[in-house]
């Protein structure tokens, strides 16, 4: 069996999995020898597109896996069937709307909805803003599983900010995730522009991985962010279930 099947192999049944993954069980479920399994996810490590998680003895997708998820994204099939829910949550509640992708530990912008007479923001298309500081990032991180986290942001360095908000280390986005997971969604208030808040929730792929996120950004208070919210969660509905069918 060539070597770029097998290599394939590994990285659908990681994408498949609700928690990182040991060497041996990767080569019990493919049936592969051990000693191509380690030679595999050397060069696959090595490229970025899985991590070793040495604690745990365990294996799970890298940060260049969420960039050919984010580059499927770019060419065409999310957009195109993004783009009309988006434009549509737009119009329905008057407001900004925003589709994103992960990329690395950013978050990419690839459909953006502006409402007339709404406040200028730094999101548009083909922009990237760190994940852990907006709605759609915190939503797509939520599902991930807390190795994946973990891995991703390892320590107070992998924490950038733009206005002095926000989490600044491990423990705080644990909580923070663990918020969005109770709500359902996700929340911002401030950590990418001061005096907006945006609403944010997850599209996931059959297998419950994060592809996408749909957000609302609006300003002022709270005080409607209960009704955005769940307008933005049936606009994720909807993309899910129009992706997997």
């Amino acid at each position: 069996m060539p070597a770029a099947d097998q290599a394939l192999r590994i990285l659908s049944h990681l994408a498949t999995r609700p928690a990182p993954v040991a060497a041996s069980s990767l080569a019990r479920d493919l049936e592969l020898p051990r000693s191509t399994v380690y030679h595999l996810l050397g060069t696959l490590a090595a490229r970025g597109f899985v991590i070793h998680l040495r604690e745990e003895q365990r294996w799970a997708l890298g940060t260049a896996a969420f960039e050919l998820a984010g580059g499927y994204a770019r060419q065409q099939p999310l957009t195109r069937l993004g783009r009309p829910i988006v434009a549509a949550l737009s119009d329905r509640l008057g407001e900004s709307a925003h589709l994103a992708v992960m990329s690395g530990s950013d978050v990419l912008y690839i459909v953006e909805e502006r409402a007339p007479r709404r406040p200028a923001l730094v999101t548009d298309v083909g922009v990237r803003l760190p994940a852990h500081l907006t709605a759609t990032g915190r939503a797509m991180l939520a599902a991930l599983p807390r190795e994946q986290v973990r891995a991703l942001y390892p320590g107070a360095s992998a924490f950038p900010d733009r206005t002095g908000r926000g989490p600044r280390k491990p423990a705080e986005l644990r909580e923070l995730l663990r918020e969005v997971r109770l709500r359902g969604y996700a929340t911002e208030d401030g950590e990418i522009a001061d005096g907006l808040r945006s609403v944010g929730a997850v599209v996931t792929d059959r297998a419950g991985w994060p592809v996408a996120a749909v957000a609302v950004t609006w300003p002022g208070e709270s005080a409607r962010e209960a009704t955005l919210a769940a307008a933005v969660r049936d606009a994720a509905a909807l993309l899910e279930a129009r992706t997997t069918r």
